[in-house]
């Protein structure tokens, strides 16, 4: 039987590697022809433009060709479930618009939790019982041309394909936030971890005009599997075809960023700006290093991504002279917006609402805070087709007028204050990530010293009992540790469950922060299980 289990398992490897590798070919047949058809401001600019204007088509035409003429979509069970045909949605949407027509499917069952999303639960909706699949959610409208994996943030690591038409609808976004900021031809780079979306970002870059000069890998190249080194070569071949060079990844470890300070300090002596996209945890760590090593980033800039942007890590960046540019999306959505040039908090973004509508519940069923955003995608070529789907995040919105380019180009509704609403449970206390996240960026560094990321809360088990362990980094200059542990539970409020104080439930190690495979550290990091 255990032959039988590993022959079953080395298939399964050859068919995803040989699946994988017949991806990568695609890509490199199609990608000569799409590189040649760059993004220009004026195209990005009109294209922008009929977009806000032609929402409801947009929004009408997907869910008639991805939802109700798709027997097997989970959508069409919730809108079957809620009564709700064709007709009636068009109704809605010529009523109300794309937003008011969403905030009626909700209120009558039409959404999808981030459980639900992601395949832990099913939906239920009364007395029905819906089973999901993440792969369901895949768009029928949209080709396979880039792989890349999610996070993992809030589960196992899912394969997303994209459409290479959806990295060009991004790419004229992009195109038009940086004409906002004055750097579409700024010298641009790509810092991420292995899986992740390096080649969505390339590629986009390339739509530009404007290639990425490095690619930073934050695993090495060499021990990478064999389907994502090939599809690295091929979609190598298909930029030299075109003529439009896409760089070698090279290996920088989250804790050895320091030939990225380098090389941002050479572009800035060469009187151009270095432009990096990363990590907001992994950009902090890059300041401060080269804040310790005397190297000023006075004019460069970050765009920050995958983590909240708070104050506290947004002054770590400009203590080297850079800038932090605040930007929300994920590997499931797509860009959702890119920050705010006179911003009224840290995270201020203009929400991209030409490629995505937003809403609020306005209904307690979904068991949701009132600020959780529900997503739902205005372009057929998004990798997945979302309808009022959660991915566990709440934000503020407001629409005020701002003065920024970015409003200029139509985006006019803001988004700040962007956080997980997960909670962790554990030893008869609820924390908020909110709460979670002053005590560790702004409490604890102010007091004990060290920067935002060099803390972090993370839960196991032991014997099958909750344990959580407060992470200091070995820079932090502390030599009783009980001081950290007691300030931080002072500072969450926990002083009163006598559970936190039995012995070996909660605890602080001098040890670096934890850093997940696709190179983010989580404030809170939950160690899962390794499978029997």
């Amino acid at each position: 039987m255990n032959t039988l289990n590993k022959l079953s398992r080395r298939l399964n490897t050859l068919l995803s590697l040989s699946n994988d590798i017949s991806v990568g070919a695609h890509l490199a047949a199609k990608l000569p022809f799409f590189l040649r058809n760059p993004v220009t401001l004026e195209n990005a600019k009109a294209l922008v433009k009929d977009r806000l204007e032609r929402r409801e088509e947009s929004f009408l035409t997907i869910v008639r060709k991805g939802i109700y003429q798709s027997p097997d979509s989970p959508y069409l069970k919730l809108l079957n479930f809620a009564g709700c045909e064709y007709g009636d949605l068009e109704k809605l949407v010529n009523k109300d618009g794309v937003e008011g027509a969403l905030q009626n499917l909700f209120l009558n069952g039409v959404y999808l939790t981030v459980e639900e999303f992601k395949g832990r639960r099913p939906a239920i909706r009364g007395n029905q019982t819906i089973e999901v699949e993440p792969g369901s959610f895949r768009s029928p409208l949209s080709a396979l041309h880039v792989l890349a994996r999610t996070s993992g943030s809030r589960g196992p690591r899912t394969m997303v394909a994209f459409d290479l038409k959806f990295i060009w609808d991004c790419a004229v976004n992009t195109c038009l936030a940086l004409e906002a900021y004055g750097g579409r031809y700024w010298v641009k780079a790509d810092w991420e971890g292995p899986g992740g979306g390096a080649a969505f970002r390339l590629l986009k870059f390339c739509c530009l005009g404007s290639p990425a000069d490095r690619w930073f890998l934050r695993g090495d190249p060499d021990r990478q599997g064999r389907a994502q080194r090939w599809n690295t070569k091929l979609m190598q071949l298909g930029g030299r075809i075109a003529g439009v060079p896409i760089p070698y990844p090279s290996y920088v470890p989250h804790d050895e960023p320091l030939s990225i300070a380098h090389w941002m300090k050479g572009v800035l002596r060469a009187g151009e700006t270095p432009y990096l996209f990363g990590f907001a945890s992994s950009v902090v760590r890059l300041c401060q290093t080269a804040y310790e090593a005397g190297i000023g980033l006075r004019g460069a800039h970050f765009l920050m991504v995958g983590e909240p942007i708070t104050a506290a890590r947004l002054e770590v960046v400009r203590r080297t002279g850079a800038h932090g540019i605040p930007r929300y999306g994920s590997i499931e959505t797509g860009p959702v917006g890119y920050g705010c040039l006179d911003p009224a908090a840290a995270d201020d973004i203009h929400m991209f609402h030409d490629l995505h509508a937003i809403i609020h519940p306005e209904s307690e069923n979904a068991k949701v805070p009132p600020t959780a955003l529900f997503v739902t995608s205005l372009r057929p070529t998004a990798p997945f087709l979302l309808l009022n789907v959660s991915m566990g995040d709440q934000a503020v919105f407001t629409k005020h007028k701002c003065g920024c380019p970015m409003q200029t180009f139509g985006w006019s509704t803001h988004l700040h204050t962007v956080r997980s609403y997960e909670k962790l449970t554990a030893g008869g206390l609820t924390l908020l990530d909110t709460d979670v996240i002053r005590v560790l960026e702004e409490l604890l560094p102010n007091r004990f010293g060290g920067v935002p990321t060099h803390y972090q809360l993370v839960e196991d088990e032991s014997n099958g009992q909750p344990r959580l362990t407060l992470l200091v980094h070995p820079a932090v200059d502390v030599s009783d540790l009980s001081k950290v542990g007691e300030a931080f539970l002072a500072g969450i409020g926990s002083g009163g469950h006598s559970l936190w104080r039995t012995p070996g439930f909660f605890n602080v190690a001098h040890r670096e922060p934890v850093i997940t495979a696709s190179g983010k550290i989580h404030h809170v990091h939950l160690e899962r299980p390794s499978a029997s």
